[in-house]
């Protein structure tokens, strides 16, 4: 069994679907990313494994840690495996870190509260998890507000609370996107090196491709709440099955088409995301697709196997594509 094993994993909030039958597995030390435009329920998804979901959510499925069901197992051991077993980095630290206390109280409050450790032991914890992401000073961080570091610095403190209790699982939810392009390459190297000491499972989300080449083995494609294509990284950005995947290929790459007034042209997948219910029925994105026709009526499985698609008329043939869901 995966160290994380995702079963038929649907969420309807407000009565509208946000997931549907999502099933992925995540090995332990593996590094995954889950790519798609926003609202395609990436983050929804990360927020169901760790439990964070609205009070009116309906969730069907299995999540289901070391062979525990996180579903069955109550709110309150929850807690306890939030913070311990699995951490969670959020894209914006500024709405995760509590604004009106010092960033190493709050990290010394994780250590407490998961090592029950003294408040000694745990502000000695928390000065050499600063120094651990690379803080030079880290006794003057830990006595700075939030308000008061910058976005880097930040985000390095809320990749320090993640990595407090050596978590089996670290979901990182978009960590790099309000950081600039330098201050973005020293976050992923970091992230990178704790993921490696602590021998963690990542799952990645991101939108964008360059940030899930570079960190992870396997990459996991969302649309309207659906998994619509998997694969190891590099087989997969190479050569896409799903035309979302090529989509989103074709509209983060470098190169730019230059026309005869030298006007950069950017390529675009048509149309845009639906909102939150809207999605069509059958293939989800088959309203935006330039190869659907009746057939994408009826929704396809991604089927089984390491490399596989969900759609009836893919560009290339993974081990397993099509065939209707059931």
């Amino acid at each position: 069994m995966s160290f994380l094993e995702v079963e038929g994993l649907s969420v309807r909030i407000g009565g509208a679907p946000v997931l549907s039958d999502v099933s992925f597995s995540v090995q332990r030390g593996e590094r995954v990313g889950l790519i798609g435009e926003s609202g395609s329920g990436k983050s929804m998804t990360a927020l169901s494994v760790i439990g964070l979901l609205p009070d009116d959510a309906q969730v069907e499925g299995r999540i289901l840690l070391e062979g525990a069901d996180l579903q069955r197992i109550g709110e309150r051991r929850l807690c306890g495996v939030r913070g311990d077993r699995i951490a969670m980095i959020f894209q914006e630290p500024m709405t995760a870190l509590n604004p009106t206390m010092r960033v190493g109280r709050q990290v010394e409050e994780v250590i407490a509260l998961h090592q029950r450790a003294s408040r000694q032991d745990a502000r000695t914890r928390a000065l050499e998890l600063l120094e651990r992401v690379e803080f030079p000073d880290p006794a003057r961080i830990a006595r700075a507000y939030p308000h008061q570091l910058s976005g880097g610095q930040r985000q390095r403190i809320m990749v320090a609370m993640a990595v407090a209790c050596s978590p089996a699982l670290i979901l990182a939810d978009e960590p790099t996107t309000a950081l600039d392009v330098t201050v973005q390459a020293q976050m992923l190297r970091l992230l990178a090196r704790l993921v490696a000491e602590e021998n963690a499972a990542l799952l990645l989300i991101s939108h964008d491709l360059a940030v899930v080449s570079s960190m992870c083995e396997r990459l996991l494609v969302m649309y309207g709440g659906h998994l619509v294509e998997r694969g190891p990284t590099a087989e997969l950005l190479s050569r896409p099955s799903h035309p979302y995947t090529a989509g989103l290929l074709a509209t983060s790459a470098a190169l730019t088409v230059e026309l005869e007034d030298q006007t950069p042209v950017l390529p675009t997948i048509p149309g845009s995301v639906p909102g939150l219910g809207r999605f069509p029925s059958g293939c989800p994105f088959r309203s935006r697709c330039p190869r659907a026709d009746a057939v994408c009526e009826t929704e396809p499985e991604l089927g089984s196997g390491e490399r596989a698609a969900a759609c009836w008329h893919p560009l290339s043939e993974p081990s397993a594509v099509g065939g209707p869901a059931t």
